[in-house]
């Protein structure tokens, strides 16, 4: 395996797509007050959470239905005209950025629960809405939708990213959750893909190929996806550690001894210090697990009782439990929401953000290499970790006017990159390649690979206006 490119971190040259006013007036006559070419609306949908940054698209579409969606991708590849889906705008890696210039599709009216099938755990929907909002429509019903990537991420945006989080170490990510889709094809056709079965061989797996395809091969205008039912009992716990090494290893042990916990979150020093001032907790300011049990209550227990068991054998102390759903919410709130906790540890500062992926036997050696990376470098960072399926994230706190720092951010990134990818693991376990991790794919897929993916994407897009410069330039 080559080293990752020493430029795989670099936004790549932007060279803007001249955008005709011609179809501009087509826009505007179309879709009326539902296209918009003021430059704050255009500078909103031209940024993401990330720390790239690019001139905003020509004018923002706002598509209410899927024949919207499919007049203004016509239009667009008419004239060769890049489109770029929008929706919540929560993704860290530059997938929204208008790279080649283009028209941003926001699709967040799109927000509809179009049918739900208790019986067969399934709900189909609309790519706008949140998860947060989905699991508020069906919570009547007994059911909910277990996907958690802590920002209130739209369904359709997860899918494009093939997003995880917090819950995936039981429930699996986006890709093991969407059945089916419907999705709008460059030259304005809507496909669908899959049914509501739970298993088919027929043909190619077309579902799978659009699930983190991070817009470049479709939009997608609906979604069927699997649900689950509430858990009858629910617990969850915290525990601090001596060290960032004795949690990581007592998470293994949980893992490989089969323990079926939803949630094991590893959150270091500095995000519980960061976490504490940003949403007034009280916790011990020690690397810590945040862990969450589901089942039956006799279930539940035994889960509980075998971990905190494994805890105390490494070192772990203070298992406190958060036993009512008021403090479940918030103690979960503030996970969730260290990524801004840590921002506000260095006003001003934006943040070089990882996402390494490795098998649960290699989760160590990636973790505590690149503590001691990132300490021995004087660049605040915080980590945080779904760990409980080998993924976890450094944020490298950096001022944003300073070339030096950014460098020495990315070189930190770069080395546990090539780490992840030397143990077996991934440049990306849930933000997807973006921008910001296209060299890395190379490094990571290969040169075959990336060239066949070149050629599906040719193949469904010749004039390659679907999310251009994303998961690899063109």
């Amino acid at each position: 395996m080559n080293a990752p490119t020493a430029t795989a971190h670099l936004l790549p040259e932007i060279t803007l797509r001249p955008v005709p006013q011609a179809l501009l007036d087509a826009l505007a006559a179309r879709f009326g007050a539902q296209c918009s070419t003021a430059q704050a609306v255009r500078e909103q949908h031209g940024r993401d959470e990330g720390s790239l940054q690019a001139p905003p698209p020509a004018a923002v579409v706002f598509a209410e239905n899927t024949r919207d969606v499919q007049d203004a991708v016509r239009l667009a590849n008419d004239c060769a005209v890049p489109v770029i889906p929008f929706a919540a705008g929560s993704s860290l890696e530059g997938h929204l950025l208008a790279v080649q210039g283009g028209i941003s599709l926001d699709v967040n009216r799109m927000n509809a629960v179009l049918s739900v099938n208790a019986e067969d755990l399934t709900v189909t929907v609309q790519p706008g809405i949140t998860r947060k909002q989905l699991n508020d429509a069906i919570k009547d019903t007994g059911l909910f939708f277990p996907i958690d990537p802590g920002a209130d991420a739209s369904i359709g945006g997860m899918a494009a990213t093939r997003a995880s989080g917090t819950n995936a170490v039981r429930y699996g990510t986006m890709r093991e959750n969407v059945l089916a889709l419907e999705v709008v094809l460059a030259s304005g056709e809507a496909i669908r893909t899959g049914t509501r079965a739970k298993k088919s061989s027929a043909g190619y797996d077309l579902t799978r190929m659009m699930v983190g395809s991070e817009g470049t091969l479709g939009v997608i205008t609906e979604l069927t996806i699997r649900l689950y039912p509430l858990p009858e009992a629910l617990s969850a716990a915290v525990c601090s550690f001596p060290s960032v090494g004795d949690a990581v290893r007592c998470t293994i042990e949980i893992i490989q001894l089969g323990v079926p916990i939803a949630r094991c979150e590893l959150i270091d020093a500095n995000t519980v210090r960061a976490v504490n001032a940003h949403s007034r907790l009280g916790l011990r300011e020690e690397p810590m697990l945040l862990m969450e049990f589901h089942g039956s209550p006799a279930s539940v227990k035994e889960q509980a009782e075998t971990v905190q068991e494994l805890a105390s054998e490494h070192g772990g102390k203070a298992f406190e439990w958060a036993s009512t759903p008021e403090e479940r919410t918030r103690l979960w709130s503030a996970r969730h929401m260290a990524y801004f906790a840590g921002l506000q540890t260095r006003p001003g500062c934006t943040a070089i953000t990882t996402d390494a992926c490795v098998p649960i036997s290699q989760l160590a050696t990636a973790v505590l290499e690149s503590v001691h990376e990132a300490e021995a470098s004087g660049i605040p960072y915080f980590m945080v970790g779904h760990v409980g399926d080998g993924n976890f994230h450094m944020g490298y706190l950096i001022d944003p006017a300073s070339s030096a720092e950014r460098a020495r951010a990315e070189q930190l990134n770069h080395q546990l990159v090539a780490r992840a990818l030397r143990l077996g693991g991934t440049c990306t376990g849930e933000h997807g390649v973006g921008v910001h991790k296209m060299g890395f794919l190379l490094d990571e897929a290969g040169t075959g690979a990336v060239a066949a993916m070149r050629a599906i994407k040719q193949a469904l897009d010749p004039k390659n206006i679907l999310n251009p410069g994303k998961i690899f330039s063109a």
